[in-house]
């Protein structure tokens, strides 16, 4: 009789991170009861990989290890080897992640874990060659004394103690909140700002000296500060990170959208994985940027990426898939890193049909022999049409035309390049960050992006929303659904939802954010703790129930739905959702205040919650044109649109679609004035006159920050 463990059973799996080592020689299983068994039953050891599809060093474990027979043996026999795709279970990953930071000092994926069967980490670490080189110990040696270990006395007896030790370390880590509550005050933003001017890269732009991620919470942390105060060097540090990160390589000037992070101080090469977070979070703060600058460069750059979303990264019925790999194939047909985006001057001039073309689109994106990364180069702007105008006697219009032609040509001679794979995994946690970044583009930009937020909305609520359970699920894969919501999948997806009803007045997409935010308050809120935490009430017992307060590559789970039920109260009866609101941020008072930059979500959270959001009842019957013209003229971060009917007859149906038996304060005795649209701008319980013209009203609640 043939056990779970005893074959590999990848293949039953729908993420392609776990497909990929469906063929493995290594008995691999998933992360389910099966396997975590089949370990205490046997009493053997677990050995866990957690990693992602796009993720290099993954792919370079397995070529060395996981496809070795001898590996594989060790592995088969001595242990349970468990695979985990962390964008699936992050909740998973967080837990032995924290471990690995606080043992090692370091982290990442590959995340490589010996685990005791009951779950309880003795062994961390990341990469692992299979055999020793220079200081990093093979994995095959890690094996083998593992195992020795195990099965003798002395050794089993020192593993469980620190299995004991470090599993109270991570329990600690991410389940205790701060002993007392801190009270903060009015100089939360400008303090985080400041932390930010005083750690960023003047230079080159952003933070540290590489690898470069986007760090897209403080860019809105020093643009809200910059809003409040005009202080000139918020705006520096703003601009000068928006254009280097525009710029340089880490963003895809032939096709749009941005890869995962810079591997260098100055932009130059990116790690080429494009991941679907990354070019949601980022398109709103070029969104902010352009509204706080009028600089169209950063308007291109959100028309090109949500572009690169649609054509790449949408399902044909909605909803945004994960990712695309670093890795695609090259000229010898071996899989190679950033081989799609690279370029020489030999393969431009064999795709532009005119010489001086092909120089200038060479000179422009600074495409040289030799290159910048392994013999070619990554594109970056490195001459502007303006410059490339002077040095070749030409008008700078006529330099554009010939760029966009070559450019044209460029991207078509792209397209015949064996393409990176595809994670076609829809989630929901980032297609929510996806809808909102759609959503604002639709205020900010265009109307029309409202309509692939709204596609996306839809196939998410048909696929993923149990309606009767009013419970989320997390991922869709080929039909197949499966893992139960984090808190971060109901509060990114809920604020998606409440972005787009901002950009549509459409009540159903309010309705929905008010469904999600009432689950927050069910599944994830503990009253006694005073926090909300990471995974459902009910969910699998893992050794530890982690929370998130910090931003990692995506904002903070507990920030975001603080902040979103802050605002979602406006529309309640109560103020349940705001003392939920409230309490987290008094709660957290400490960390945000001796760290705001690594707790950046929660800071704009605080923000909101300390100064109250500017909340506008715009009273009409769709949205008017005119207001549509004027609204993106004003950077108005956590604002309200609170749009409602002109009269009561029309907001009775609203109500009803809400759930709601009275009519919530935001739109309490809101009238129109002169049988026109109207707008009441309200903050902190004060309000303004109804104003028929919007920049008036918008004027009064500046004046109230």
């Amino acid at each position: 009789m043939t056990t779970p463990a005893s074959r590999n059973r990848l293949d039953e799996e729908e993420s392609p991170y776990l497909q990929d080592h469906a063929d493995n020689p290594v008995n691999w299983q998933p992360w389910d009861e099966e396997a975590l068994a089949a370990a205490r039953e046997q009493d053997k050891p677990i050995f866990l990989s957690v990693g992602y599809n796009a993720c290099h060093w993954c792919h370079v474990m397995a070529d060395e290890s996981f496809e070795d027979e001898q590996v594989a043996e060790m592995l088969n026999e001595e242990f349970v080897p468990i695979k985990v795709d962390r964008e699936e279970r992050p909740d998973v990953d967080s837990i032995y992640q924290t471990v690995c930071q606080r043992v090692s000092g370091r982290g990442g994926w590959p995340l490589s874990v010996w685990l005791t069967p009951d779950q309880k980490p003795f062994q961390v670490g990341t990469y692992f060659p299979k055999e020793q080189k220079r200081r990093t110990p093979g994995f095959l040696d890690i094996l083998e004394q593992i195992a020795d270990a195990w099965n003798s006395e002395e050794g089993r007896e020192e593993i469980n103690s620190r299995a004991e030790e470090w599993s109270d370390l991570a329990v600690d880590e991410l389940e205790s909140t701060p002993e007392s509550t801190t009270t903060l005050d009015d100089s939360v933003l400008s303090t985080a700002a400041q932390a930010a001017v005083r750690g960023a890269d003047r230079e080159h732009g952003g933070w540290g000296s590489g690898p470069k991620f986007p760090q897209t919470g403080r860019l809105h942390l020093l643009l809200r500060a910059y809003d409040e105060s005009d202080r000139d060097v918020y705006l520096d540090v703003i601009t000068e990170t928006l254009d280097a990160m525009a710029n340089g390589g880490m963003y895809d000037h032939v096709g749009g959208g941005f890869h995962r992070y810079a591997t260098d101080r100055d932009w130059t090469v990116p790690h080429f994985e494009k991941m679907l977070y990354d070019n949601a979070e980022l398109p709103r703060a070029y969104l902010a940027g352009y509204q706080v600058t009028e600089d169209e460069r950063y308007a291109e750059v959100v028309e090109e990426t949500l572009g690169f979303v649609e054509d790449e990264l949408t399902h044909d019925e909605g909803g945004f898939f994960s990712t695309l790999d670093a890795q695609s194939e090259g000229e010898d047909g071996e899989r190679e890193e950033g081989a799609f985006y690279l370029w020489t001057p030999s393969e431009v001039e064999d795709a532009v049909d005119d010489e001086q073309a092909a120089d200038l689109f060479c000179e422009h994106y600074g495409i040289r022999e030799g290159g910048n990364f392994e013999g070619k180069t990554v594109l970056t702007r490195t001459a502007s049409a303006e410059t490339l105008a002077t040095r070749h006697d030409m008008e700078v219009e006529d330099v554009e035309e010939t760029l966009a032609a070559a450019h044209e040509q460029v991207s078509a001679a792209r397209e015949q390049r064996p393409r990176p794979p595809r994670d076609e995994k829809i989630l929901a946690s980032w297609n929510g960050l996806m809808i909102s970044a759609f959503a604002e583009a639709a205020v900010v930009l265009d109307e029309s992006h409202a309509e692939p937020a709204a596609e996306a909305l839809a196939f998410l609520k048909r696929e993923l929303w149990d309606e009767e359970e009013k419970q989320l699920s997390r991922r869709y894969k080929d039909g197949v659904v499966k893992i139960d919501g984090y808190l971060e999948d109901y509060a990114f997806l809920a604020r998606g939802a409440f972005d787009l009803y901002q950009a549509t007045a459409e009540v159903e997409h309010l309705a929905f954010a008010l469904e999600l935010a009432r689950a927050i308050e069910r599944e994830f809120w503990d009253e006694e703790a005073e926090t909300l935490y990471f995974t459902p009430r009910d969910g699998e017992e893992l050794i530890a129930r982690p929370q998130e307060p910090t931003d990692q590559s995506t904002p903070s789970s507990m920030g975001v739905a603080a902040e979103l039920l802050e605002q979602l109260s406006h529309f309640q009866p109560d103020r349940a959702f705001a003392e939920i609101a409230e309490t987290v941020i008094d709660r957290q008072g400490g960390p945000i205040e001796s760290n705001p930059l690594q707790h950046a979500s929660l800071t704009l959270a605080a923000d909101t919650v300390l100064d109250g959001a500017l909340e506008l009842a715009m009273v009409a019957d769709g949205i008017p044109e005119n207001y549509r013209e004027e609204l993106p003229d004003w950077y108005l971060p956590g604002r309200i649109l609170a749009w409602r009917p002109a009269d009561e007859e029309g907001l009775a149906p609203w109500l009803e679609t809400l759930e709601l038996e009275e009519t919530p304060p935001i739109w309490a005795e809101r009238s129109q004035k002169n049988d026109e649209p109207t707008v009441y701008a309200c903050r902190a319980q004060t309000c303004s006159p109804p104003r028929n013209e919007l920049p008036r009203a918008l004027r009064w609640g500046q004046r109230m920050l």
